[in-house]
């Protein structure tokens, strides 16, 4: 008798579940035969800033009437249907009431906007072939506008629901999506998780996500029923689209669509049949089956300026005078714009027709264009064999470097240039070291095994191994340290230990850039061996560099210990530097403070014989801003030598956005071997270095190649009674640093195209001057940019387009001076780091237009002055600079 129980039952539960099953695949809306629906339907688009009003914003509704009737439903499943839905009646109007004068819609007909034949296509009708409420398929007829068929695909999307509360995917015009439904009494939300959408549109955006762009979309219908059909659908879909770097900078999507049953009248009967093939051949031979997902929109500039058109109006602004202002960055972005629809030949025609004053920036645009045809025409405009182009060439190379999102055609054209004949060793360095930050950027995207990528990587990473050339060696380390390939760090960390001064700097630098969990135990210990001489003896830039990485390198107690044990029995200004890089860390809580306190609790360690010593070097760090959408910092960090001469100078500038960093500038000038001038003694291990002064230079995660300001004792002598003062210029060119562009297909069957674009003129210079007779020394770091960042959101239908700009613009100067005297010990030491005052101008346009040429444009702005002001470093310094300006210079 139990076993019976038992199997009673479970026939009981197989049997429900089954019902359970069914029940949930027959959740679907149903239509009555032989009734007329008739709704009223509207869809419309909002676009403004980020806190704009609705009322405040541009846009447009479509309105019409909708008709739908059932033509037949399959006799085995009730469920299984085909739906006509026709519109009439279309309307396209302004969303807000806007005065005669404003509205561009007045006196204006759907017919004399869309055109007759594109209104007859909207109004003819769409057959929907449903199944358990889901769309299968739709048919329409053949040779309809794209915009015309997606306005329609986005009727379809909302008679597509299910009864029952679940998750699952859908695909309709915004295509394939993760959806979720929740179900209760006469009431379906669908929530639509649009960033799950799958579609042929991807776009690109800026490798670096502090120069990105954040978007937030959400999607929710609200369907209520009726006698088992939809009585009404309301739909809301919102983007928001930001710069990180400043979220002011932002625009917004609103889309709507309401439908709404007006009245059931009498209509057609369905159609008898089994196939639903044949029912759409006896309806009308000329349906054809559509894809659900809307179709790709090609719009035309109608009315736009050529490429030659664009460059004649604007190349004036190209002019080296021109450069440092922010009208050569908008200029720049909009030149860029145009390019991109640009073919190979008007590119070169603009390219060989220029003035040779206008071409870097041009070369700039061109390869900042990032197409295929832009390359072509750059890579045939240049000869890297002729050594009269190497500006052209170093500036294509640079903004290679810049590129916001290369390609794997981009690092081929660098590795025929590198195969091929070039006259100048700077630029054959430039080449191989740009193709480590290409690198760089493409396995960022998973591109790491592309063939241009792995070829590179082999080339690099063989390369210092290869030669026994210095200036080589440099030059495939600079590349390794673009390239931050996590398989270098074995060899770097060799040649931190076993190479010459200058070839340990770039590998320890090279190193300091990867993430901590890429400094093992075994480069801790090649660095330990380095700073403390172990094995050999090594330049004081060298150990130095060795202590900042054990610093930054979650570093154990005893490596902390010694290196403060360490402090009193180092030269003079490296004990200075030291003690300085220990005040910092606890000063600007850097994750080693934690460790120093515990070991300053230690009084062998930490006691007023060591923290007690003199000198001018320091390290000191701080904030350049702090607020919630971005954090800039900056450091300085100097040594001198003991007898007072500049060793080494490195500024560093980092942004911190989005829970990551950018490394947005470095300069370091170094100097060695000219002790000799002022007839000093070089330090322990300085003793025979020939006599040096150069910049290596840093910029948005890109390194360049450094630049060598004299070598040697002649080439000193030559260039200190022929220099004119003036700084020798590291890097100058137009950037472009943000370059978002993407396509967001909206549920109603519009499509926005967002793009955010921002570009910076700069020019990094530095130098370093002597007076023997006042024995006082100058170096300069001058960093002068200006930056235009505009985002532009538009909703273009070809026929009528609406959109939003919201931009900024801004020009400002960073500089760094360094005064030494050394007429005494210790010496005195100034540092300053000045930011003059600089305007901040801030802009939103809104515009609406017919293709008839009616057209309406809002434009409002707001412009204010930041003031300048003087970083503050350790008050060290400020009394030495009261100290140094009293006395007077007379240099």
């Amino acid at each position: 008798m139990l076993r019976l129980n038992l199997i009673f039952i479970c026939i009981f539960f197989t049997q429900f579940s089954a019902a359970a099953k069914v029940s949930d695949q027959t959740a679907g809306p149903r239509l009555n035969n032989g009734k007329l629906y008739k709704y009223s339907y509207a869809a419309e688009v909002l676009l403004d800033r980020a806190k704009g009003t609705a009322e405040e914003s541009t846009g447009y509704r479509i309105s019409t009437s909708v008709n739908v009737n059932l033509v037949w439903r399959n006799p085995s499943n009730k469920d299984e249907q085909l739906i006509k839905i026709l519109m009439s009646d279309v309307k396209i109007e302004n969303v807000n009431k806007r005065d005669d004068k404003r509205n561009i819609f007045l006196g204006s007909s759907a017919k004399s906007i869309l055109g007759k034949d594109n209104l007859a296509a909207l109004e003819k009708p769409l057959i929907l072939h449903l199944n358990f409420g889901k769309v299968k398929s739709l048919y329409s007829c053949q040779k309809e506008h794209a915009v015309i068929t997606n306005i329609k695909r986005g009727l379809v999307s909302l008679f597509q629901l299910q009864l029952s509360s679940g998750r699952g995917e859908e695909e309709d015009v915004s295509g394939k999506c993760k959806v979720n439904y929740q179900s209760r009494q006469n009431q379906v939300t669908r929530i639509k998780e649009l960033d799950s959408c799958k579609t042929a549109d991807t776009g690109f955006t800026s490798h670096s996500k502090v120069l990105g762009v954040s978007s937030k979309s959400t999607s929710a219908t609200v369907f209520t029923l009726e006698e088992g059909f939809i009585k009404s659908a309301h739909s809301e879909e919102n983007h928001l689209l930001s710069l990180n770097v400043r979220q002011a900078i932002a625009a917004k999507i609103v889309s709507k669509q309401m439908l709404q049953l007006v009245k059931i009248e009498a209509g057609p009967k369905e159609t008898a049949g089994k196939e639903v093939k044949s029912i759409i051949k006896t309806l009308d031979p000329k349906y054809v089956s559509i894809p659900l997902a809307a179709e790709t929109v090609k719009s035309e500039c109608k009315g736009c300026p050529t490429l030659w058109e664009h460059w004649q109006s604007a190349s004036k602004e190209f002019e080296p005078k021109s450069l440092s202002n922010a009208t050569a960055a908008r200029n720049f972005l909009s030149l860029i714009q145009t390019m991109r629809k640009a073919r190979k030949e008007e590119i070169l025609q603009v390219l060989r027709s220029s003035s040779s004053s206008v071409l870097p920036p041009l070369v700039d645009a061109v390869t900042s264009t990032q197409t295929s045809a832009s390359l072509e025409a750059i890579l045939e405009f240049l000869d890297f064999s002729d050594e009269e182009g190497l500006v052209l060439q170093e500036r294509f190379l640079y903004a290679c470097g810049f590129a916001s999102h290369p390609n794997e055609e981009m690092l081929k054209a660098l590795m025929g240039i590198q195969n091929g004949k070039i006259s100048s060793n700077d630029i054959k360095e430039s080449v191989v070291i740009i193709m480590g930050a290409l690198v760089r950027k493409l396995c960022q995207k998973g591109g790491c095994e592309l063939p241009a990528v792995v070829e590179t990587k082999k080339l690099i990473l063989e390369g210092p191994d290869s030669t026994e050339v210095e200036s080589e060696i440099k030059m495939y380390l600079l590349a390794l340290k673009n390239a931050l390939l996590p398989e270098a760090v074995p060899l770097l960390t060799k040649y931190s230990e076993s190479g010459s001064g200058p070839i340990s700097s770039i590998s320890i630098a090279a190193l300091q850039k990867y993430d901590v969990s890429l400094i093992t135990e075994e480069v801790k210990k090649t660095l330990n061996r380095i700073y403390h001489q172990n094995h050999r003896v090594h330049e004081k830039t060298v150990r130095t560099a060795a202590a900042d990485l054990i610093f930054s390198s979650n570093p154990t107690y005893m490596e902390v210990k010694n290196l403060m044990l360490s402090i009193g029995s180092l030269p003079h200004e490296m004990n200075k530097y030291m003690l300085s890089k220990v005040q910092d860390i606890l000063h600007f809580e850097m994750p080693a403070s934690k460790v120093v306190r515990q070991v300053m609790r230690d009084m062998i360690a930490y006691n007023y014989d060591r923290f007690s010593k003199v000198g001018s070097s320091s390290a000191f760090s701080g904030y350049i801003t702090r607020d919630p959408d971005m954090t800039a910092t900056y450091s300085l960090d100097i040594l001198y030598s003991g007898s007072g001469i500049l060793r080494r100078s490195n500024m560093d500038i980092m942004t911190f956005s989005k829970d990551t960093q950018l490394h947005a500038s470095q300069v370091v000038i170094e100097a060695q071997g000219l002790e000799s001038l002022i007839a000093a003694t070089a330090d322990e291990g300085e003793e025979d270095l020939e006599s040096f002064s150069g910049m290596s230079a840093v910029l948005f995660d890109v390194q360049l190649r450094p630049v060598t300001f004299f070598k040697g004792y002649s080439d000193l002598m030559s260039k200190m009674f022929t220099a004119t003062g003036e700084p020798i210029n590291v890097v100058k060119g137009l950037i472009l640093l943000v370059d978002h562009s993407q396509v967001i297909q909206l549920q109603s069957g519009l499509r926005a195209s967002a793009e955010f674009q921002g570009g910076l003129a700069i020019d990094i210079s530095g130098g370093m001057e002597f007076s023997l007779w006042y024995r006082e020394s100058k170096t300069s770091v001058n960093n002068k940019g200006a930056m235009v960042v505009t985002g532009n959101v538009t909703v273009d239908m070809d026929f009528v387009r609406a959109g939003v700009e919201v931009s900024f613009e801004t020009e400002a100067a960073l500089d760094f001076i360094t005064t030494v005297k050394f007429s005494e010990y210790p010496f005195l030491v100034c540092m300053q780091m000045e930011k003059a005052q600089f305007p901040f101008r801030q802009f939103l346009t809104k515009y609406e237009s017919l293709a008839s040429g009616k057209h309406y444009i809002s434009r409002k702005g707001r412009r204010e002055i930041v003031p300048g002001s003087e970083f503050p470093l350790h008050q060290e310094n400020s009394n030495m600079c009261k100290k140094v300006f009293s006395e007077g210079s007379d240099w």
